[in-house]
């Protein structure tokens, strides 16, 4: 039994399972994160459109970091763009705690945002460094492993330090847990290969994202299914808390519910389905479940309808992000890849400008109700864009 449980995770580089610690340490120190509505709400007064607009300009940092990570990591190397990011990232954590007006905040987000998220298209480039073609999917997800696992330690965290401490000391940490992932990095990981200027200018010319009509219909079903996702991050806490009548401590513990199933069964299920069935499919399987699981939430308010609800959209996120992650990846070629990564990644983060603003206005104005229906109907059409891309590809292969 345990020998089936171990055998996905046999054959992956220690790169990787470096990496991968790097980001366990790194996604555990972010829980300020989830918790930032309920801050900018309880402790700084925010309306829910001033929470909106600060999502939408964390969006907007999000947005300028991955475009910068990418077109960085191309010229310099993915190892430099992420000790960079980690290591001004620990420190913008700290200073952000003592922005407290709407406009400092604002700019404050922006700016810690498009540090931090230098780091992402960087570190999925690593990943094609630091593992093989055939392990590449199941480096992926060791790395989304990672981010999970810390998305299930950090919510229950942060719930204890905002009910033991206060939410000023969630930045603390996050502060001094990105720095140590820093640390590590910067001890254990190295630049592994390089790509000369020359190879990355006939590369590119040859491959460029936005010019890519396949990769593009795939960028905009994973836009719409993002600002989807978005709802899961900025509003359903608000949900939990003002509809649900849960508190801090419990939304944590219902959050650490989405990454302790990933951490549990994720890997095995990707090791199952990754070489037997088409991953667009897989994808378009994930969004369904998402669908789902904004669907159930108008169902009723009823406790085990919650449960079931994040327990859809977890698997919808077992599905959908490791393959959809996997096919952005073999898209791209090596000199390009850092171009690729960031537009894939700039997905989210046009969600993040989009997202927040949408579910607030929608919430604000017409209810949670109508907020789920509208991210279920985002969501159906997500797969129908899929379905067409699906479409594209085999008439691409028959000819």
């Amino acid at each position: 039994m345990l020998t089936k449980i171990l055998k996905p995770y046999k054959n992956l580089s220690k790169d990787i399972w470096i990496l991968s610690l790097v980001t366990l340490i790194n996604r555990t120190g972010a829980m300020v994160i989830p918790f930032l509505s309920l801050y900018l709400t309880k402790s700084l007064g925010f309306s829910l459109m001033q929470v909106g607009t600060v999502m939408t300009f964390y969006g907007l940092g999000s947005l300028f970091g991955t475009w910068s990570g990418g077109k960085l990591t191309d010229k310099i190397g993915y190892y430099k763009v992420m000790y960079f990011s980690l290591f001004l990232g620990g420190v913008l954590f700290f200073m952000l705690q003592f922005l407290e007006t709407f406009w400092q905040f604002n700019i404050g987000i922006f700016v810690l945002i498009s540090v931090i998220d230098l780091f992402r298209p960087a570190m999925w480039v690593s990943i094609s460094d630091y593992s093989t073609e055939e392990n590449k999917t199941r480096s992926v997800t060791l790395i989304r492993l990672a981010i999970n696992l810390g998305f299930s330690v950090g919510p229950a965290m942060a719930g204890l330090i905002i009910a033991t401490i206060s939410y000023k000391g969630l930045f603390w940490v996050d502060a001094i847990t990105t720095l140590i992932a820093g640390i590590v990095l910067y001890i254990y990981l190295y630049q592994k290969t390089t790509v000369t200027k020359k190879e990355t200018e006939e590369l590119t010319k040859k491959s460029v994202p936005y010019k890519d009509f396949q990769f593009m219909l795939f960028w905009v079903a994973i836009f719409l299914s993002g600002v989807a996702f978005i709802q899961f991050i900025e509003v359903l806490p608000l949900f939990y808390n003002e509809i649900i009548h849960l508190d801090e401590q419990k939304i944590g513990y219902l959050l650490a519910l989405n990454g302790g199933i990933i951490f549990l069964t994720e890997m095995p299920i990707v090791d199952y389905f990754d070489k037997k069935y088409n991953h667009i499919k897989l994808v378009i399987f994930g969004m369904l479940l998402f669908a789902a699981s904004y669907f159930v939430l108008n169902l009723s308010h009823a406790i085990w309808v919650i449960v079931l609800g994040m327990v859809l959209l977890t698997f919808g996120e077992i599905f959908s992000f490791p393959f959809s992650n996997t096919y952005a990846m073999e898209r791209s070629k090596k000199g390009d890849q850092g171009a690729y990564m960031a537009m894939y990644g700039m997905t989210y983060s046009a969600a993040f400008i989009v997202g927040p603003i949408f579910g607030m206005y929608i919430v604000d104005n017409y209810g949670y109700a109508v907020l789920w229906y509208a991210v279920t109907g985002l969501l159906l059409i997500s797969c129908i864009v899929l379905v067409w891309l699906k479409y594209n590809i085999d008439n691409e292969r028959a000819n």
